[in-house]
């Protein structure tokens, strides 16, 4: 498309207060029904932060609701629990147990156990798989922007049968083929997926992606280089071993980190080139800038000041820990059930308080980046797309939310 064509920006409007009140007290509130009200935290905070994303004037609406999610996973449970107790059955009767005693266990016991913790991943694995597409799927179809709902075609089993697939050649080839299975997998859902009556198109080349590999590249050289020199220090003469264990553990640590950068960096770019490269009817495109530099100092930085604010808060709770500990001493049996359960309480406000703060200095941060860095090319030809009919037979997400896939955003 024309490069000249206007262009809309989107700006990312939240702010870290009432995020972080938000994600406290629908967190305290989830702790309180045991888990239960976790549906409609993430239902909440959802509608905040897609309220907060503006394009042109116009802010974003999610549409679903708790209840909705909540009825989904109760299905989605209990089909899983069936799925899953007859898998279990079929490994006993191959004579294949997960829960064995690994002190009194013989060696081909052992070996029966980790087959049987394989056997039941890659059991459960297609429908992780499912319920990624499906996710998606849901929050498209409960996301509108003025006024015109967005969608997504059916095809939740085509995408597992390509993920499979492609997941297997980048494991055959060492990760190798990685940008294929990315171009190909987010092609696959793109393609199905709509804004009003106009249809979303992915173009590019999944070539195009390998130089967002190259600190993937970097690393995977240390690493194997670093191996390599280990395995050889083990062999070498006693003198030689002991520097050479040095330098390569030093090797294997930095390959490490790079590696986890250089993930980072992908994504990012990854992104940036599969945004930059998608159509909307036939008169919009996209203009996609992360910056991976920006990405991984998020995380640096957010990671560092969340470690020293987790610290005070959980070293507070520890502090109060202790004060007790003289009371329990001499307590009766009452007493120390309850000293007991406020300790417990504690941790879990902790714990509560500490994800409300990573939501804040890493989520957010990180979302508002992206976010900030997309601009729509010829957003007058938004004006022209028509109202879609309501999707049906979207599931809330309930895999998602059973598989813990549901836990972010």
């Amino acid at each position: 498309m024309d490069s000249d064509l206007p262009t809309m920006d989107l700006h990312y409007t939240g702010e870290k207060g009432p995020l972080f009140g938000l994600t406290l007290k629908t967190g305290l509130l989830t702790v309180v029904t045991l888990g239960i009200y976790r549906f409609w935290a993430k239902t909440r905070i959802r509608k905040y932060i897609w309220s907060s994303v503006n394009a042109g004037g116009d802010t974003f609406e999610y549409t679903g609701t708790g209840l909705e999610k909540f009825l989904g996973f109760l299905v989605a449970i209990v089909f899983l629990a069936v799925y899953l107790g007859i898998v279990q059955m079929v490994l006993f009767y191959f004579g294949l147990n997960i829960m064995i005693d690994p002190e009194t266990a013989e060696p081909a016991q052992v070996i029966g156990q980790v087959a049987a913790i394989y056997i039941s991943f890659f059991a459960v694995l297609p429908f992780l798989l499912y319920a990624m597409y499906r996710a998606r799927r849901y929050k498209m179809a409960r996301t509108r922007f003025r006024g015109i709902r967005l969608g997504m075609e059916k095809g939740a089993w085509g995408y597992v049968a390509r993920a499979l697939g492609y997941g297997v050649l980048s494991v055959i080839t060492l990760g190798i083929l990685t940008p294929l299975s990315t171009f190909k997998l987010e092609k696959y859902m793109a393609d199905r997926s709509f804004y009003g009556s106009a249809r979303v198109h992915q173009h590019g080349r999944w070539t195009a992606l390998y130089p967002a590999m190259k600190h993937l590249f970097i690393a995977l050289a240390i690493l194997l280089v670093s191996g390599g020199l280990m395995a050889w220090s083990m062999i070498a003469s006693v003198h030689a071993s002991a520097s050479m264990v040095v330098i390569s553990g030093i090797g294997l640590f930095v390959g490490y980190i790079w590696f986890i950068i250089g993930a980072v960096y992908y994504g990012v770019r990854s992104f940036g080139y599969l945004m930059g490269h998608k159509t909307l009817g036939d008169e919009i495109s996209f203009v996609s800038e992360p910056r991976a530099g920006t990405v991984v100092k998020i995380y640096i930085l957010g990671g560092l000041l969340l470690s020293v604010l987790a610290s005070v808060v959980f070293g507070v709770v520890g502090a109060l820990a202790a004060a007790f500990v003289p009371l329990m001493m001499d307590a009766g049996p009452t007493t120390m059930i309850v000293l007991g359960l406020l300790g417990a309480v504690g941790y879990v406000i902790a714990l509560v308080v500490t994800q409300a703060l990573s939501m804040i200095l890493i989520t957010q941060p990180i979302l508002a980046h992206y976010i900030d860095t997309i601009r729509v090319r010829n957003p007058e030809a938004l004006n022209r797309i028509a109202q879609r009919e309501a999707e049906t037979g979207v599931d809330a997400e309930g895999f998602a939310d059973a598989l813990d896939i549901g836990g972010a955003i």
